[in-house]
């Protein structure tokens, strides 16, 4: 397959109706949003959304998050919309939060993973907006990458996992948030947070008082529990190289490095700390900035395979507000692997 490549900066560039005939005829296209960039698919279409799942080898039990333009959009897509749902969307869309709501039956059993619920979320990206209002339906598009793999933050990341292997790449820079969206599911008695993301446990809490944090976001998800949210899996978001986590000082940190690490390891570290260690590092931005380790932590980790590292020494996150989401994603790319020193 060919795959076409866009350069897209505007939501007026002609080609924004290119890349919506594409998906309308039934394509799957990478796209931007302010989280991650999406491969996108018709959501109304289980054939569309099948071709998701092949371009990125993905469990077909990992349900995908469906993103519309509009908030009239929405309604078509669940049994009903709570005042609770409404409040979140009123605050927080267009924006980095997916609210998860029993589902209609316009949703095809590909997108939900055979589950009763799906998931929505309304971007803030201009570009992603104005694909999604060409086609005139919403779409189904979890990250652009292989599945496992680092999710993508630009488009060259996108060209390197997935080129020839879908019908379109729309380029439009980085993604200013970084990491994927905050899942919250509203089908239980009380909210439950499934992923962490740019929109914190505190900021929910705001609008809809009591919440619950999913097990899962701290734990492996138990064998044979099913996945509520993508994201959940076991392993995920990880590069080539063994990923451990050292959990304690930096003296602690650096200590460890020195008496365990061997000639191809790297560094995983906070940009004030490169000069303090003695093997190769790869930052993820700034200590007490957990928005910048957000915007840098998947890009970092594909630099781990372009380093050819064999094993990954990552600092610990701060895993309260946006650092949760920070530590959700890097305890996943190390499987679990935490190291306290």
């Amino acid at each position: 397959m060919k795959t076409l490549h866009f350069e897209i900066h505007s939501p007026e560039n002609d080609d924004i109706s290119k890349v919506a005939s594409i998906l309308k005829d039934g394509g799957i296209a990478a796209i931007p949003t302010e989280t991650v960039y999406g491969l996108a698919g018709n959501a109304l279409k289980g054939e569309c959304v099948k071709k998701i799942y092949r371009a990125k080898g993905r469990p077909s039990d990992n349900p995908l998050i469906v993103h519309i333009s509009d908030i009239s959009q929405w309604a078509p897509l669940v049994k009903s919309i709570p005042e609770s749902a409404l409040a979140l969307a009123e605050k927080f869309w267009p924006g980095p939060l997916t609210i998860i709501l029993p589902k209609s039956d316009i949703i095809p059993t590909e997108i939900s993973g055979g589950l009763g619920t799906v998931a929505v979320r309304m971007p803030s990206d201009e570009i992603a907006k104005a694909i999604i209002s060409a086609c005139g339906f919403p779409l189904a598009a979890p990250s652009a990458n292989t599945s496992g793999k680092p999710s993508p933050t630009c488009a060259s990341h996108v060209t390197e996992d997935l080129d020839g292997k879908i019908d379109a790449i729309v380029d439009s820079g980085e993604c200013s948030v970084g990491i994927e969206s905050t899942v919250i599911t509203l089908a239980t008695d009380i909210p439950r947070l499934l992923r962490p993301g740019g929109i914190t446990p505190e900021m929910l809490t705001e609008v809809l008082g009591e919440i619950e944090i999913d097990d899962a976001v701290y734990n492996k998800l138990h064998e044979g529990a099913e996945a509520a949210s993508p994201g959940m899996k076991y392993k995920h978001y990880s590069p080539d190289a063994k990923v451990l986590i050292v959990k304690g000082s930096f003296d602690n940190y650096k200590k460890y490095i020195e008496d365990s690490a061997e000639e191809g390891d790297v560094a995983l570290c906070f940009e004030e700390e490169v000069k303090q260690l003695s093997i190769k590092c790869i930052t993820y931005g700034r200590k007490d900035d957990p928005s910048s380790q957000a915007k840098n932590i998947f890009d970092a980790l594909r630099k781990v395979d372009e380093e050819k590292a064999k094993t990954v020494y990552a600092r610990f996150p701060e895993n309260e507000g946006i650092g949760l989401a920070v530590f959700n994603r890097l305890v996943r790319a190390a499987a679990f692997n935490i190291i306290e020193v």
